[in-house]
């Protein structure tokens, strides 16, 4: 034993009082996977939930398990721990945890792990946990078995929170226990107390800045680009200014008179009129925005009024910026007729746009994504790949929010969505939350359904929208390469994994409420209706003509001419 350590201090000791300094610095929800080494963690939270003072949620999958509590940690803005066992166990969080770094999460890793006598000896389950996470945690303590954790797991949630210099961001807590690994003979749980409370989670959570409009000194065509994360501060920008709003779904900034809603489409045709961009939050969503803030004709800056998890300084070309009145002295004013131009050149390509989608008849998934878009409220969550593109494409921005959007864009992975949607759904308790995601995305996740017996069961609806494979590649550039033949059936086997996958039997099986939907009326009937609190509505389409859709949509959408004297 080593000799810096207290004998009398058990596992369950350390871990009851780690759990005290988790409770003091505002966690109140934690995901629990099952194991041994773990389980003086496990009954220490236990005792906390009888107390009422913590809400557990129990998942089998610690890969699943790592994303809901991202998920839970993205919704109310508190640090979430999730407990593993030791071994390949910890591995399963990476995931989660390199999402969590690229976007600021406060996700705890509470890894247990064997004791140092243990380590190099061939004991079971035993491995190098330390540092396990490298670059992608803002710190990495470790504990030794049967010291007094309370300093240490201190200094890893002020690392969670971040600093002046540093954006919050995940951490790792790795506690080493000694058997005995269960409470003494004395122990037991406290008699149950109320229900774990959380305060109520505003539906935006923004800076709150009074814009100001420019003197008028300069006159500027700018337009304001909003990011993943951007929020309502990007939209109350462009409308103090009077400015286009070019605002990606998960901004949860597209919204009210100013947000052009086809505007990717008309950049190719339309960048040369741009003179500056102010960008918020984080582009992740299409080239031609890409290409807008690259274009080193076009003088571009970034909202940054704190550290941000996504960029490190000096690798991006937009100034940085953090002070309000040099944001909008840099967007100037806007010559007359700069928004109105934008919103006629937008209206006239909406409308082109729907009359493609709606031209082949049926169901597409541009078609579903703005359908789902126009009914969502409360939470609306989207998978990454073409889904969360086609809401960008074809989703019309509403007058208000009405529901906030969700997206796992950190990397922008399609691992852990469902896991992700069924841990905001249980912070935002209340609100529904409509999950868009294609088929592939949900396959990967599939185990997310997984709910045990007297887990918390939130109100969802789960659309996969289902055409038999990665329908990306195709408006891609592979799209291209299956087109010549080159690769044969190369490209579909490699890049489209089809499959047949009966996704009624997997709702079945995980007791989800199935609806199958084949047609617009249907699918609107199936969004406007309430059933079970889980359902899951599969809407089936092709994919074969996807890529001419687009490109007809792309031709189209160039041939609009920028209004006449404007």
């Amino acid at each position: 034993m080593p000799s810096n350590t207290d004998p009398e201090l058990v596992s369950m000791d350390v871990a009851r009082k780690l759990v005290t300094t988790l409770q003091a610095a505002g966690v109140r929800d934690v995901v629990i996977c099952p194991g041994s080494r773990s389980a003086p963690l496990a009954y220490a939270f236990a005792e906390s939930e009888a107390a009422g003072t913590i809400r557990l949620h129990v998942r089998i999958d610690e890969r699943g398990a790592g994303f809901t509590a991202l998920g839970l940690s993205l919704a109310g803005g508190a640090p979430v721990p999730v407990v593993t066992t030791s071994g390949t166990a910890v591995g399963e969080l990476l995931p989660a945890v390199m999402e969590a770094n690229h976007v600021g999460a406060r996700l705890l890793v509470l890894s247990a792990d064997r004791p140092t006598e243990l380590h190099g000896t061939g004991a079971n389950q035993a491995t190098n946990q330390v540092d396990l996470f490298g670059v992608h945690v803002r710190a990495s303590v470790d504990i030794e078995a049967g010291s007094d954790p309370a300093a240490q797991v201190a200094g890893a949630l002020k690392a969670a929170r971040g600093s002046e210099t540093t954006a919050p961001g995940p951490v790792q807590i790795n506690v080493a226990f000694r058997d005995p690994l269960v409470p003494s003979d004395t122990d037991g749980l406290p008699t149950f107390g109320a229900n774990v409370t959380h305060p109520p989670v505003a539906l935006d959570i923004a800076e709150s800045i009074l814009w100001a409009r420019p003197g008028p000194d300069e006159s500027l065509r700018t337009v304001v680009v909003a990011g993943h994360g951007a929020g309502p501060v990007a939209a109350d920008f462009a409308h103090a200014l009077g400015l286009p709003l070019f605002a990606e779904p998960s901004s949860n900034a597209r919204f009210g008179a100013n947000a052009i809603g086809p505007y990717r489409t008309l950049l190719a045709s339309h960048m040369s009129r741009i003179q500056r961009v102010v960008l918020f939050g984080r582009p992740t969503l299409s080239r031609p925005v890409a290409r807008l803030l690259n274009n080193a004709s076009i003088e571009t800056a970034l909202w940054a009024p704190s550290p941000a998890p996504w960029f490190e300084e000096g690798k991006r070309r937009e100034k940085l910026i953090s002070d309000s009145a040099e944001l909008e002295a840099f967007a100037g004013n806007a010559p007359a007729g700069w928004l109105e131009s934008w919103q006629r050149l937008g209206a006239s390509a909406a409308s082109s746009i729907q009359k493609r989608i709606e031209g082949p008849g049926g169901l597409n998934g541009p078609l579903v994504a703005q359908e789902v878009w126009r009914a969502a409220r409360g939470n609306l969550v989207f998978g990454s790949s073409n889904v969360i593109r086609d809401a960008d494409l074809c989703g019309t921005p509403a007058d208000a929010s009405a529901a906030h959007v969700y997206a796992n864009r950190g990397l922008a992975g399609i691992d852990g969505t469902i896991a992700t949607a069924t841990g905001i759904a249980q912070t935002r308790a209340g609100l529904k939350t409509t999950v868009l995601l294609g088929d592939v995305t949900f396959l990967h996740d599939v185990g997310g359904l997984l709910l045990g017996l007297g887990e918390p069961e939130p109100e969802m609806d789960v659309i996969v929208l289902n055409d038999g494979g990665g329908a990306i590649f195709s408006t891609l550039e592979h799209g291209a390469v299956e087109e010549s033949g080159r690769y044969a059936d190369a490209v579909e086997r490699l890049f489209g994994t089809p499959h047949r996958v009966r996704i009624e039997s997997l709702a079945a099986a995980y007791g989800w409420e199935y609806l199958a939907v084949d047609e617009v009326d249907g699918l609107r009937r199936a969004l406007g209706t309430t059933g079970a609190r889980r359902r899951l509505i599969e809407v089936v389409v092709g994919r074969s003509g996807l890529r001419a859709l687009h490109a007809e949509i792309t031709e189209t959408v160039n041939a609009l001419e920028w209004p006449e004297g404007r």
